[in-house]
Order: structure tokens, then C-alpha cells, then sequence
């Protein structure tokens, strides 16, 4: 479920979270209510506005409104939102008038921060521990849990069984055998015109975000709130990256870009990164000849890597009924399990929250599905809430410079370094 105001394609949903390295695009103005309600509940106790985001697939909106009429200690209003949620939610926190609860990306640190979300750690601890704890991270701040996740998408690279035998390339396991895999892939293949890797159209500037840095063993921010890639290591895999646009082993100028399974269907390419919202869609059109990995490892410290990311659910802290809110959260998002499972694999292609779920999906428990659930509990990362939008811009900044460019992976990452270092002393001091 997942399309994007991020450039991923059609409809717009939760996989807009790992466009741009989990960055959400803003766009558009703010949108009056209009027809976008729903009326939930039983009709009796107390009134509660509940705000989504627009998805694209198919029923998902039917769905949230039924969960919501299910609910019978309040009157719970769904509101579908169209257009720049971002902004309508943060401009209605501001306002008496805005939602009772509402999703978000998150929650977004300067809301935390600015007081307008409220604590849910006890709506959560029964079973705190059942979520996905990648995803979890970034929804606590100061040891308290600010939003509830939902579920959980991720990233993986998919690659064609048949075009690898066929060029005696094994699946790689690191980034040294991607980088070799997809030079050969394309050279064996050269006959064909198939590349031998597929990272978006701009050669996996605006996909692969920290990524790399997980795969070398670092991070973008690391726990103890300091700069997570201030180390040679960097440089070194970042450059390996560059070495794939060098090569001319990437696909480039495909007619859908990485969100769409389209060019890897299509025998454009031997691998390409995407989301798990494809796995349907090109078992479909290819059986069994495909598989799945993570990241490849990079170094003596590395480890895969896979980025996660889910929208949470938040109460809003100007709500008139703070109690009913948390309890109509707590209800949805933790105990009603059937709900969660039903969100997650009824309208695209998606994991639950609570691993405990993600092993009990029958869709979920063999094949490469399997293997996409063990990759996002095993080598799941998420954004943490101190990288900052102005952070995640310089860095995508430099990626661009260095993979596109061939610019100094060191000097480039030295500035951000710096960048960070100073949004980090900013944020720090609220």
C-alpha cells in the first residue's frame, strides 16, 4: 500500500516513506475537509476525528472507515485526506479544529518537541516488545513512545534466477560481488541490451539514502546522538556506489523508475532495488525465477542492510478527548490484531508492525516473503528522529555529486559531517 507524492508513481500511500530516504515530499496547499469524511462508531459516546493520508490502493479507504465503525465506546470520523497531508496535519495541530487522532511519519521530532503530540508508552507496553524494533526507534523520544506503528514497509533487491545462471553469477552476498555481479550480468548480457542492476533512474541517488552506510557497519546518527558516519568507511562504500554508475552497469533512463517492478519484468535488468509492495506483481509475471536479498555487507564490520519504515499513529495533544483518543489508538493499532493483519495485506503487499503477526501471515510465511520478513526484523533500519530534514538534503546533496558526478566521496562527506554535527546541537538544545 503505498504509492507517492515522491516521484514512486502512481497513487499515493504508505510506501512514499522510503522515497528519498524516507524523506516525504511537500507539496499543494492546504485542503478544506469537504467530502472527505466518514462517519464511524455506533452513533452514541463521545465524537473523535481521525485523519489518513491518501493511499492509492484500491478499498484501503473503505477499510479504515469500517475498523472505525467497528469501534463502540465512541463516534469516530474518518477523514481521507487529499493532497499535501503533511502540511494539512501540521497546520491543524496548531488549530482547536484538528484531528483527535491522525497518522504521521514519525512522529516528526519538532511536533515531540513542540508539545503537540501526546505520550502513548502505556497504550503500548503490553506489548511493546512485539514491534518491529527498527520501526519502533524512531517513534520514541526520551524513553517515551509518541506514536503507534502501523505497518511496515520496506526495500530489497529482486533478482532474475535464470539471467544470473545463465551468466554464472551468484546471487552476491557483498557489495564487492554486486558491483562485480552487475559488471558481468551486463557484459554477458550486452546482446540482449540488459543492464545488470536498476537503482532508479538517477542512478540510485534518490533510493538508496543511508543504505550503504548500514551495509559498512555505521549508521546516520548513532545511539549516543552523535554523527554515525564520520569514518573512512564511508567514503569506501559510497565510492563502490560510484563505481556502479562508472561501470555503466546501471539501468538508467527506464520507463517506470525503482517503485515500479516494470524494467526488471520486463528483462530490461538482471537485478533491480525495489519495495516489497512488488513481490505480487512479479511473482506473477515471473514465478519462481526470481529471488530476494538485502543490502550486500560492506567490510570486516558490515552487515545487510534493508530500510524500514512505517506512519504511526499519533493523538493530537489540543484534543478535547485526549483519554478516548489514546483508547480508540490503543484499540486499533494493539489490540485489534484482525484489523492490523487485514491493513497490511488486504490492500497491497505489506509487513504488520508486531513481528509476533508477521510470522502468523499464511501470505508471509514461505517464499520470498519469508525472506523479506526475516531481512526487515534481521537488517531493518529506519530514519532516526534526529536526522533532520536539512540533514537528509545535504546528504542526498553529496550522494548526488559523488555518484553521478564522481566527486570526492571524503571532502563531500566531511561537509555533511559538519551539517549534521550543527543540526545536532540545534535540536539538542529544545
Amino acid at each position: 500500500m503505498a504509492g507517492t507524492g515522491t516521484g514512486l508513481g502512481g497513487g499515493v500511500g504508505r510506501r512514499r516513506l522510503l522515497a528519498a530516504g524516507g524523506g516525504i515530499a511537500v507539496g499543494g496547499v492546504l485542503a478544506a475537509c469537504g467530502s472527505n469524511t466518514g462517519r464511524g462508531g455506533s452513533g452514541s459516546g463521545p465524537a473523535i476525528s481521525q485523519w489518513y493520508h491518501q493511499y492509492g490502493e484500491p478499498g484501503a479507504e473503505q477499510a479504515v472507515k469500517r475498523y472505525a465503525a467497528a469501534y463502540k465506546k465512541a463516534d469516530v470520523t474518518v477523514q481521507w485526506r487529499l493532497g499535501d497531508y503533511d502540511r494539512q496535519s501540521a497546520a491543524a495541530l496548531l488549530t482547536d479544529s484538528g484531528p483527535d487522532v491522525f497518522e504521521v511519519n514519525g512522529p516528526l521530532l519538532n511536533q515531540i518537541q513542540g508539545g503537540q503530540v501526546v505520550d502513548l508508552t502505556a497504550e503500548i507496553e503490553p506489548v511493546k516488545d512485539d514491534f518491529n524494533q527498527a520501526v519502533l526507534a524512531p517513534k520514541i523520544w526520551r524513553g517515551k513512545v509518541w506514536g503507534i506503528p502501523q505497518v511496515v514497509d520496506m526495500q530489497m533487491l529482486y533478482y532474475r534466477k535464470s539471467m544470473l545462471r545463465d551468466a554464472g553469477v551468484e546471487p552476491p552476498q557483498t557489495l564487492d560481488e554486486l558491483v562485480d555481479a552487475a559488471r558481468k550480468l551486463t557484459s554477458k548480457l550486452s546482446a540482449k541490451k540488459v543492464k545488470g542492476l536498476f537503482l532508479g533512474n538517477d542512478g540510485g541517488v534518490g533510493v538508496l539514502s543511508g543504505t550503504p552506510l548500514f551495509a559498512a557497519g555505521l549508521s546516520l546518527i548513532s545511539e549516543d546522538g552523535k554523527v554515525g558516519f564520520d569514518d573512512p568507511a564511508a567514503a569506501r562504500v559510497l565510492g563502490k556506489i560510484r563505481q556502479l554508475y562508472a561501470d555503466k552497469s546501471l539501468l538508467l533512463g527506464a520507463p517506470k523508475d525503482w517503485s515500479d517492478p516494470a524494467a526488471f519484468i520486463q528483462g530490461l535488468t538482471a537485478m533491480q532495488w525495489s519495495g516489497l509492495w512488488a513481490l505480487p506483481q512479479i511473482k506473477k509475471a515471473l514465478g519462481d525465477d526470481f529471488g530476494v536479498l538485502p543490502f550486500p555487507k560492506d567490510g570486516a564490520s558490515g552487515k545487510p542492510s534493508v530500510p524500514v519504515g512505517a506512519y504511526a499513529a499519533a493523538v493530537s495533544a489540543r484534543s478535547k478527548r485526549k483519554a478516548e483518543a489514546k483508547a480508540y489508538a490503543k484499540w486499533l493499532w494493539v489490540e485489534r490484531s484482525d484489523y492490523q493483519l487485514d491493513f497490511a495485506l488486504s490492500y497491497g503487499f505489506h509487513i504488520p508492525a508486531r513481528v509476533s503477526l508477521a510470522k502468523k501471515a499464511g501470505e508471509l510465511r514461505t517464499g520470498a516473503a519469508a525472506d523479506a520478513v526475516r531481512f526487515a526484523t534481521e537488517y531493518g533500519y529506519a530514519e532516526p528522529l534526529l536526522w533532520t530534514s536539512a540533514d537528509r538534503t545535504a546528504y542526498q546533496d553529496a550522494l548526488s555529486r559523488i555518484i553521478k558526478d564522481g566527486a570526492n566521496p571524503e571532502s563531500e562527506l566531511k561537509a555533511v559531517v559538519r551539517k549534521v554535527n550543527a543540526e545536532l546541537q540545534r535540536v539538542g538544545k529544545k
